[in-house]
C-alpha cells in the first residue's frame, strides 16, 4: 500500500513539477525562462502581451512569424454554427512548458460563411464538430486578419492550487459543474479553465476585450 501511494505521488509530481521548475522539459533553442503562460504584460491601455504576441492587435501572419512553425489553419464548426477561423499548433514550446496552441481569428460571421462556400472540403473531428479546409486564396488572405484570442492547452495536468500559485488569486471564480471551474483574471485578459474530467485550458484576450470571455460564462451560470 505504501509503495502504491509513493508511486502515485511520483506520477503526480512528474506531471505538475514542470509547471514550477524552470529548465524542466527544456527545448533546444528555446529560453526556458521566457514567454511562459503566467508572464503577461499589460500596457495600461487595454492591451496585453504574452508569448511575445499581442491578442487583439496583431495579425495571424505576425503571430505565426513570432511563434514559428506551421499551424493548421481551418474553420472549426459545431452543428448549426457558423464556426470560427482558427490556427492550430499541435505542440509548441512556451518557455519550459509544452502546449497545444490555438489562435482564433477575428472575423465576421458573414465572412466565415463566404469562406465555407469556397472551401475545398470538410472533415469530421471529435463528435460532430467539422474542420473545414480553406480555399488557397482564403488561406493566403488569412495571414492579414487580426487574432482576437489565444488558447493554450498545457501537456501537464493542472489543479486549482497550482494555477493560483503561478497566476495569483483570481478576481472571480465561476464554477460550471462539480469538476469544471473558470478562474477569471480580467486585468490580464485571462480565463483559466480547470477541468477534473479533461485537460485544462488557458484563454487569453486583450484585457479590454475580456467581456467576450466572461459574458458567455455568466449566461451559462445563470442558466444553471
Amino acid at each position: 500500500m505504501k509503495f502504491a501511494l509513493s508511486l502515485i505521488a511520483l506520477i503526480v509530481a512528474a506531471l505538475v513539477i514542470p509547471f514550477f521548475i524552470p529548465g524542466t522539459g527544456k527545448q533546444e533553442g528555446v529560453d526556458p525562462n521566457a514567454n511562459l503562460p503566467w508572464q503577461i504584460e499589460v500596457d495600461g491601455q487595454g492591451g496585453s502581451q504574452v508569448f511575445g504576441i499581442k491578442p487583439g492587435f496583431q495579425t495571424l501572419g505576425q503571430m505565426r512569424s513570432i511563434l514559428g512553425g506551421e499551424p493548421e489553419v481551418a474553420i472549426i464548426a459545431a452543428p448549426d454554427e457558423v464556426g470560427s477561423l482558427e490556427a492550430y499548433y499541435a505542440q509548441l514550446p512556451l518557455g519550459f512548458v509544452l502546449a497545444k496552441v490555438i489562435l482564433t481569428v477575428d472575423l465576421a460571421p458573414e465572412a466565415i460563411i463566404a469562406m465555407r462556400e469556397r472551401a475545398l472540403k470538410a472533415e469530421h473531428m471529435e463528435s460532430t464538430t467539422r474542420k473545414i479546409r480553406l480555399h488557397p486564396d482564403d488561406l493566403a488572405a488569412a495571414d492579414a486578419l487580426p487574432v482576437k484570442a489565444v488558447s493554450v492547452i498545457p501537456t501537464v495536468n493542472l489543479d486549482e492550487e497550482t494555477v493560483v500559485k503561478r497566476f495569483g488569486a483570481p478576481s472571480e471564480r465561476l464554477p460550471l459543474s462539480d469538476k469544471r471551474v473558470h478562474l477569471l483574471y480580467p486585468e490580464r485578459g485571462l480565463d483559466v479553465v480547470i477541468d477534473g474530467d479533461g485537460k485544462e485550458l488557458l484563454q487569453y484576450v486583450a484585457p479590454r476585450d475580456f467581456a467576450v470571455l466572461r459574458e458567455p460564462l455568466l449566461k451559462a451560470t445563470a442558466g444553471q
